[in-house]
Parts: structure tokens; sequence; C-alpha cells
């Protein structure tokens, strides 16, 4: 049995102290949080499990394996470095860390102990996703030519971390499973028009090798909420509406293709091709419909029991946070391209 602690009962908190209470080979020994009102409603809920308010004393608690970190980004180094000093694995908030130096000190801390680190990407588990993988995998997209994501709605403003940092660690996260390529440059313009200096819409672009590119709009102050994936290949190209019940994913048999232009009208010759349009059935692949935060501590668990190294690790983390640092820099500039390598 994998005994869990729980750092923060906030918002998210509740929902990862859910699922590693049910999943199999896994309990929650105990909660802390800062905040009465969030121990007391964790403490009705989970009645025989120790609730603490010093976080520190479940850090150092001898019968707690995992320290799952549900708390804001800015906390996540100094908790993590504890958690993993004390020999425990640690399941951690999106996005990972606040820096790509701390991220790095991290996964050296839990290699150097041979323990594990999660990085809470919970998209990666849900069926749409999982679909889509396959459907790239197998090649029935073809060469792919862009990700384009949006992801709007009217707040929640997050006090210490822009809209960046807030929405799109979900879409780079996904961004990074599916595509698995490694971004050489980035773009990001943004403004602020509430809190100072913390943009609440933004729109960030970003460049792969062989012509790949992906182009991402997080928005606090949109009147609708929108959850819409493209990613088009030279094959297929699909549209994932992840607010939908009914076929989330819709892949198209549309797409352009060019035709060397042997002919002899000159304005063909000017242009040096032809380009023919392919616009053929459309279908929706059957998504499975789970709670994808409960197969990700399954995941994990099963990652500890059997030593497997997570897909969404530190490294992926860390591969995530390289890319805000970028945006960071970018939007500071102005929009100035930001390389990567």
């Amino acid at each position: 049995m994998i005994n869990v602690g729980i750092v923060g009962f906030g918002y998210w908190g509740p929902n990862v102290a859910r699922n590693f209470h049910t999943t199999p080979g896994a309990r929650v020994v105990a909660v802390s949080d800062a905040d009465d009102r969030s121990l007391a409603r964790a403490a009705q809920s989970y009645p025989g499990v120790r609730m603490v308010k010093d976080f520190r004393e479940l850090l150092t608690a001898p019968d707690v394996d995992v320290v799952a970190i549900v708390t804001p980004v800015s906390s996540h180094f100094e908790i993590a470095h504890m958690a993993l000093s004390n020999g425990k694995h640690i399941f951690i908030e999106k996005p990972f860390t606040a820096s790509t130096s701390q991220a790095e000190q991290l996964i050296e801390l839990a290699d150097r102990k041979k323990l594990k680190i999660m990085v809470d990407h919970t998209f990666l588990f849900t069926g749409a996703v999982k679909k889509i993988k396959e459907l790239i995998d197998d090649g029935t997209l073809g060469d792919l030519y862009y990700f384009d994501s949006i992801r709007v709605n009217l707040g929640l403003f997050q006090k210490d971390v822009n809209v960046v940092w807030d929405l799109a660690p979900h879409d780079l996260s996904i961004m990074d499973h599916l595509l698995r390529l490694e971004p050489s440059a980035v773009m990001a313009t943004g403004v602020a028009h509430f809190q100072n200096q913390l943009e609440d819409v933004a729109y960030i672009t970003i460049y792969f090798p062989g012509n790949v590119i992906a182009h991402l709009n997080v928005n606090w102050l949109s009147p609708v909420k929108i959850r819409t994936t493209l990613i088009g290949g030279q094959k297929k190209m699909l549209v994932w509406n992840d607010l939908v019940s009914d076929e989330k994913i819709r892949v198209y048999d549309k797409g352009v293709e060019g035709l060397d232009c042997l002919g002899t009208d000159s304005k063909e010759k000017a242009y040096g091709l032809r380009l023919s349009y392919r616009s053929g059935d459309m279908w929706a692949p059957r998504v499975n419909q789970v709670e994808a935060l409960q197969g990700e501590t399954a995941y994990f668990i099963d990652c500890i029991n059997n030593n497997i190294t997570p897909k969404n690790d530190g490294s992926a983390g860390l591969r995530v946070v390289r890319i805000l640092e970028a945006i960071k820099k970018s939007l500071a500039k102005g929009g100035a391209l930001v390389r990567l390598n």
C-alpha cells in the first residue's frame, strides 16, 4: 500500500485527494493546508485521516510515501525539494516549477535519491488526447503541419501568475506529448488590463524544425468558454472540441497538395506550382470517457511499484517550463523572437 500525503486542499486539491484515495493500492493518510476552512472541509471528507496545518510535518512523516503538492507554483520548489530530501516521491501540480533552474535541481535530486516525479499534466490521460496520439503515431494524419489551440474563458484571474503560466501549461504539455519535437523558437505578445504586469490575454507562436508551427491563444477576458485544438497533417486534419460530449474529435479528409507545374500557362509557371484541394469525408472516432485524473493517479502508483519512468516526469515538466520562460522573455521584449537552442 502506497501512503499519500496531500499538501494543499484548495481548488484542485480535493480532486487529487479523492482520486488517490480511491486508487487501488493507495490511500490518503494526511492532508495539510494553512487555511482552517480548507482543513475543516478535508476533515469532513476524510474522517480518520490526519490533518496538519504545517506542511513540514507531513514531509517528514515516516508513514508518507508520496507527497502530492497542490499549491501555487511559487511554493513548488521549496515543498518538492524538502519532500524529495526526505525520501518521498512527488506528484506536483502544473507548471512544475517557476524556473528551469529549479526544475533541473529537483530532477537531479530525484535521480540521486531514486525517487519518482510526476507532473500533473492531466490532459495526457484524457480519452481525447490518447486517441489523437494514436492517430498521429499510426500515420493517419501524415506529416504534421501545425498545432493550433484556443483556451479562453472569463477569469479566473490568478494573483501570482499571468494567463500564460495559468492556462498555457495544459496546451504546452499536450503539444509536447503529441508532437515529440524540440521547439526552436518562441514569439509571444500579450497585455495586462487589470493587474500590473500580469497579462490576461496572450498569443503565442512556437516554431519547430521541419516547418512545423504551433499557435496558442490563452485569454481570461473571453465572453465565452472555448477549448478547441486543430491539428493539420499532410493526410488528414482534425478538430478537438473538449466542451462537447459527443464527437469530441472530428477527423477530416481534407487537405492541399502541390502539383508540379509542367504546363505552358505563364501564370502557373510564374507561381511554379499548382495546388490541388482535397475535400473528402469526416469521421468521429470513438473516445473513451474516463476521469483523466483517476487514470493518472493509478498510473503513478504503478510507476512507483514497478519502477517505471512516468511519461509526464520531471523532464516533461522541465520542457514545458523552458517554453514558459521563453514566452516570458518574448512578452517582456514586446513579442521578440526568442530562440530555444
